[in-house]
């Protein structure tokens, strides 16, 4: 990513043959390698996640994950005035205007692309943007299928993170859970765009007193935490079972002076899209340990030094 907006300024000479690989090299957070990167995303596999399992609702066993249903097309870590909403409806937005000169030239007929925009509240508004992919036909009937069509009040019941601390202090582990889950549709206000060939989720963490709390304290130990989070439609009926992830990333000791500046206009592209934000407000106790920063200051360490974590004033439920 360079200039004022998402898209770098390149001349047909400089333009990759193939616009996935076009897209995966670019982002304002690097792609690294998964052992040991730093400051960028990887891929991790999909077994270092546990999903409901073909007999869960009779057994509450989990499996291992097994392979996405997605391809991964990158990651943007971005900061703005205001919070940036909608980012492939966005004229200059680096994956939407790579597929659409791959879909003139001819390059490809079928892709549809799922992206995860978790946006960050605070003076300057952030964006973890995360990009998947598929070019082959989603399934007809399939529980994806299902998620992109049905109204938002499926979607919020449905919309599920997992995550896994790879590395990091204890603090964050006891915060946000060495292992979580939650239904990210119940506990965020969450806003779906609908288009053409892409559905994009606008996870509005400012929404929740208690989210905003723990992602700052979070942020203030991201140069010494590497996190791998999947994205999911939860599986709730037997023949639903088991449950796929759709896309995940590994986010590794990512800096947060490292996001790139874009401007904060808005396309009326926007208002073609059908959809409508979760409307629903709940606070929920994403990971363990919460009393432990009820209304007072945590430390702790880490490779770097010292970090002193932002004060926390919630309520743990």
């Amino acid at each position: 990513m360079s200039g004022p907006g998402f898209e770098p300024t390149t001349g047909p000479e400089t333009e990759a043959p193939n616009w996935k690989e076009e897209v995966l090299q670019g982002g304002s957070l690097p792609r690294v390698e998964l052992e040991n990167g730093v400051n960028g995303w990887a891929s991790p596999p999909g077994n270092s996640f546990h999903v409901r399992g073909p007999n869960y609702l009779v057994k509450k066993q989990k499996v291992p994950a097994g392979d996405w249903l997605l391809k991964p097309l990158g990651v943007d870590w971005v900061k703005s005035s205001s919070k940036l909403d909608h980012v492939l409806g966005r004229p200059d937005n680096r994956v939407m205007s790579a597929l659409k000169r791959a879909i003139h030239d001819g390059k490809v007929s079928n892709a549809f692309i799922f992206a995860v925009n978790l946006q960050v509240p605070g003076r300057e508004p952030h964006s973890a943007i995360f990009y998947y992919v598929t070019e082959d036909p989603i399934p007809p009937g399939s529980l994806f299928d299902r998620f992109i069509r049905e109204d938002d009040n499926f979607r919020n019941s449905r919309f599920k993170i997992v995550n896994h601390i790879v590395k990091g202090p204890w603090i964050v582990k006891a915060t946000v859970g060495n292992y979580a889950a939650c239904l990210l549709g119940k506990a965020l206000t969450c806003r779906y765009m609908r288009g053409q060939n892409y559905l994009e989720i606008d996870v509005d963490i400012g929404s929740s007193a208690l989210a905003s709390a723990i992602c700052h304290l979070a942020l203030g130990y991201t140069s010494c935490v590497t996190v791998d989070m999947g994205f999911l439609v939860e599986s709730q009926e037997e023949q639903e079972l088991p449950e796929k992830i759709l896309g995940a990333v590994r986010i590794a000791q990512m800096e947060m002076g490292s996001a790139a500046r874009v401007d904060s206009f808005v396309t009326d592209e926007r208002e073609k899209v059908s959809g409508e934000a979760g409307s629903r407000f709940q606070r929920s106790k994403l990971g363990r340990g919460l009393s432990m920063l009820k209304n007072g200051h945590q430390k702790s360490l880490c490779k770097t030094g010292k970090v002193e974590a932002e004060e926390v004033e919630a309520e743990a439920k």
